[in-house]
């Protein structure tokens, strides 16, 4: 079970995390806001039917065939950590992990264990979750089979108002959620209880976090946890969301059946709107940790939220939704400059918490240049506070806008059944309309031009104002002494407010991607594999071209090449530059047109392309729609012939990495995860960690060379389609734009570099972190026959040994909250296996864990698996397949790595058919095979001290 981030975290996060808050909000068409002018309310979407039953009870159920036989079940409470008591902080989220520990159909564990059964996987798919005002439990059942789908309602039913709280059970299952906390201590937590009651304006939430407090969930009673079951679990503040491949008529018969019994209590408690208040002034909160590796800065300013209900508030939201595109664009030339004034930096409106939205600005500032950061990242608020965006910024953000809505009209037959979920979850828990895509796309459609450059300029004077604002400042503890204080950063603010700045200026191209088209190349062959929809091609330049065309989404294209070489074609000397090479000539723009004026060029397409070099091949990955295809070949065909390096990005990118570098191994995190990199790469330098040493050896001229030598020859590159396109229209862009790519006709292979994981027995303990909290890494590795029966052994064996962990360390020993498995093989450059078992837990009970874990596979090695396990893994095989088998991502990975391995691409017609294969007998055979322990890696993070 897991418990979403809170959304705070974004205030306290490290450097991606923060880098990409902007951008989310600029991503989407729809955000949470409204005015108050009156205006016609949206309707709710005609597809949906939503009902109320006599005890309060509320459903919603829409049909929907994808993915075909299957339906998501969703049942929704209003009822959080906020509704607990003093003596009950934690429950709710615990209330959550005992509704999968024992209800009245399904005692202990057993439905966990019947959904195994049924091919559903426990986390991946069965999950749920717990904030402060709601709880949301997710279930996605098989339709094709009606008693699995009867009995999944059941289950609803059960975790509606039938968990039982098993005294037995909720002993056992206090050890996993003091796991599940004590994964989550660190500096980020140990920041965040300091600054938390500054910006939830010590109202309610800033105690009432959804993990509780220790005290609570080691000594809480029985009868508290069912007491605030019995009083939050009720029909009028829960709601049933079915929406799949279903008989509407006949869905609304069971919930009617099944919800109309739920009781509400006699004297119901009230369930208490709380919100935090504005209390119309300003805040500062420095905090400081010694594994924080970074300096973030954050300024909040706070305003009454605004929801999406009537037709003036969908308006609304797409006005703030294009100051938001047009802002991160402006942040993203920012970051382009040769010297940056930041790390990472940005700016957006968005939703907060509990009654409240938020104008939101941070930076991650380089080292000892908080000051110059800070001042650039309001540089640019004030900026448009001032002066505004340009009118063709804001035809662009238009553009890109209507693009993006246009697809998900496009794609309204074909959308996700969990999509449409998520709207009805936002109706029922938030209140906001769901009108649906075909009303939103016409009334987006009708309206968009009428928002004027000053419509959108007005939202900076209306947000960006000087009180309700809260700052602040997070950093590694050596740094508190020159961390500013109040006066200084508001000394800083008025600066900002009182320089004088020069309106934004638009640098925009208006030449054609490309001047003129290629001379074209020829197809000279093809063939069709008919049992897979494939057609191959090759070129006269060499090129091969695998199409397979479907008609699972509308407007989506995807396509990936490769080509053998890569890295390991370079030497230790110059493998930073290559393995950089293609991110920093990615970044620079193609052909004639700079990194700044590129994006802008290509506003209100959707397409994307991206060259990589990884160590064994070099290729493209991209996408696009149909209409836009053209314009991703395009680009491709620039990557390869006119790629660009660009001092300015380079110079960027150094201090970047430079900057994330600086207290790196302050955070104990990083320094395992180093540790385990080199320990399993034999300290190759290629595996080593980060170091200033390794930064200084990136090359700009050495990475440019790479990255043509690695683009200089067409020939031996394959490129793969799929998708929504017709294979005799595709053909001519193929020949114009892969046809005309450069050929030499050299022969390559990727080198193996002989990196190898050490054999034998061997241990690695790291002692980092003042937490009570360790890390384990048990790795299992070895060569290997690389074969479809060997691969499916491999697989099996590592879904039924974490169904075994899962219920030995967390079931059974309460000692951790998720442990997991990976297994994995490779055919090159060598065939090899490897399985990984990982866990967090207390430093006290690391040995009695591995030995736990050993004595699992020590019975896998004696007795095989039990039979119902190697079910279980196939009926998630089986489940998992059908719907894979539908989606272009499945086709377009398997596809391409069919061919960049040398296997028949016809081997999914019998994988289903080649799992009958994998008994008891094979398994217990592969697992003293692959689990022997010859070759075993134990690795453990524990804190420092505990030497």
């Amino acid at each position: 079970m897991k418990t979403p981030k809170l959304i705070l975290c974004a205030f306290a996060v490290l450097l991606f995390n923060l880098s990409v808050q902007a951008q989310k909000q600029s991503d989407k068409p729809r955000t949470k806001q409204t005015v108050t002018s009156a205006s016609q309310l949206l309707p709710l979407d005609s597809n949906v039917i939503v009902g109320k039953l006599a005890n309060g009870f509320t459903y919603y159920i829409r049909k929907n065939t994808e993915p075909k036989d299957r339906a998501q079940l969703y049942l929704a409470v209003k009822a959080g950590s906020i509704l607990e008591n003093d003596n009950q902080k934690g429950l709710a989220h615990f209330t959550e992990h005992m509704s999968f520990n024992g209800t009245k159909n399904y005692p202990k564990n057993e439905l966990v264990n019947y959904l195994q059964k049924a091919g559903v996987r426990f986390g991946a798919d069965l999950n749920a979750y717990t904030s402060f005002d709601q709880t949301v439990y997710m279930l996605p059942i098989p339709t094709d089979d009606q008693d699995v789908f009867k009995n999944g309602m059941q289950i609803m039913r059960d975790w509606a108002q039938e968990a039982t709280f098993d005294t037995v059970e909720i002993n056992k299952e206090r050890g996993v959620v003091l796991e599940e906390k004590r994964l989550g201590k660190g500096a980020q937590e140990r920041m965040q209880n300091k600054y938390l009651p500054l910006i939830f304006n010590n109202s309610r939430y800033s105690e009432r976090l959804p993990i509780g407090t220790e005290e609570v969930l080691k000594n809480f009673k029985p009868e508290t946890i069912k007491s605030f079951y019995k009083d939050w679990y009720r029909p009028n503040l829960e709601a049933l969301i079915v929406v799949g491949d279903i008989d509407v008529k006949k869905v609304e018969q069971m919930i009617k059946n099944e919800f109309s019994d739920l009781k509400n209590p006699a004297n119901p408690r009230a369930r208490v709107d709380y919100k935090i208040p504005l209390i119309n002034k300003n805040q500062f909160i420095a905090v400081t940790d010694k594994e924080f590796p970074v300096t973030v800065a954050q300024v909040l300013i706070k305003h009454p939220e605004r929801k999406i209900k009537t037709t003036a508030d969908l308006r609304y939201s797409m006005v703030r939704s294009l100051y938001n595109q047009m802002l991160s664009s402006r942040f993203s030339e920012l970051i382009k400059q040769a010297n940056p004034p930041f790390v990472q930096g940005g700016s957006s409106i968005g939703g907060f918490l509990a009654g409240l939205d938020v104008a939101s600005a941070f930076v991650v500032a380089k080292p000892g240049e908080l000051e110059k950061g800070f001042k650039a990242v309001l540089t640019e608020t004030e900026r448009v506070k001032r002066f505004g965006f340009t009118s063709t910024e804001l035809a662009r953000a238009k553009e890109s806008f209507m693009t993006s809505v246009e697809t998900a009209y496009k794609e309204r037959d074909k959308t996700a059944s969990d999509a449409f979920v998520q709207e009805y979850l936002q109706h029922f828990l938030e209140e906001e309309a769901s009108p649906g895509i075909t009303y939103e796309f016409n009334f987006y459609k009708n309206n968009i031009e009428g928002i004027s450059v000053a419509d959108v300029n007005a939202l900076a004077k209306e947000y960006l104002t000087d009180v309700n604002r809260d700052v602040l400042i997070m950093g590694p503890e050596k740094d508190a002494a020159t961390l500013p204080d109040e006066a200084t950063v508001n000394s800083w603010i008025k600066a900002v407010q009182q320089q004088k700045l020069a309106a934004y200026v638009d640098d925009v191209s208006d030449k054609p991607l490309i001047e003129s088209k290629p001379a074209a190349g020829k197809i000279v062959s093809g063939k069709k594999i008919n049992e897979l929809g494939v057609t191959e091609l090759e070129l006269s330049n060499g090129v091969k071209v695998v199409l397979k065309p479907t008609d699972f989404k509308n407007d989506e294209i995807s396509f990936s090449a490769f080509s053998p070489g890569g890295t390991s074609l370079y030497s230790d000397a110059d493998y930073q530059s290559a393995s950089n090479a293609s991110s920093l000539i990615g970044r620079s723009g193609v052909g004639s047109f700079s990194p700044v004026q590129l994006p802008k060029m290509l506003a209100g397409k959707r397409v994307f392309v991206s060259p990589y070099i990884s160590e064994r091949s070099e290729g493209i990955y991209a996408s696009a729609t149909p209409k836009d295809l053209e314009t991703a070949l395009q680009l491709t065909y620039l990557y390869f012939t006119q790629p660009r390096k660009d001092e300015a990005i380079y110079s960027a990118f150094i201090t970047q990495q430079k900057a994330m570098l600086e207290n790196r191994s302050s955070d104990p995190n990083a320094v395992f995860s180093d540790t385990v990199s080199a320990v399993l790469g034999n300290y190759n330098v290629r595996r080593t960690g980060p170091s200033l040493a390794k930064i200084n050896q990136i090359d700009l001229d050495k990475a440019f060379k790479i990255y043509k030598e690695r683009f200089a020859d067409a020939s031996d590159f394959t490129f793969t389609f799929v998708g929504s396109f017709n294979v005799a229209d595709i053909k001519p862009l193929i020949e114009q734009y892969l046809g005309a790519l450069p050929s030499i006709k050299r022969k390559e292979e990727a080198k193996d570099l002989g990196i190898y994981a050490p054999k034998g027995k061997v241990e690695k303990k790291v002692y980092k972190g003042q937490e009570q909290k360790a890390s384990v890494r048990l790795v299992f590795t070895g060569d290997y026959t690389y074969n479809t029966e060997n691969n499916n052994r491999i697989d099996a064996l590592g879904e039924i040994l974490q169904i075994k962990l899962i219920e030995r360390l967390r079931e059974d020993e309460s000692g951790v909250y998720s442990p997991g498995v990976r297994a994995s093989y490779s055919k090159y450059p060598k065939n090899r296996y490897s399985f990984t078992v990982s866990f967090g837990c207390g430093p006290e009970n690391v040995e009695k864990l591995i030995a736990s874990t050993l004595d699992e596979i020590n019975k896998l090695k004696k007795n095989g698996p039990e039979a119902q396990d190697i079910a279980k893994f196939i009926a998630e095989e089986q489940r998992s397949t059908q719907v894979q088998l539908k989606e272009n991502s499945f086709w377009a990975s398997y596809l391409a790595n069919q061919y960049e391995n040398k296997e028949d691409p016809k081997e999914v017609l019998t994988y289903l058919d080649s799992l009958k294969k994998i008994t008891p007998a094979s398994l217990k055979e592969a697992a003293n095979k692959y689990l022997s322990g010859e070759n075993l890696i134990k690795l453990v993070l524990l804190p420092e001290g505990k030497k």
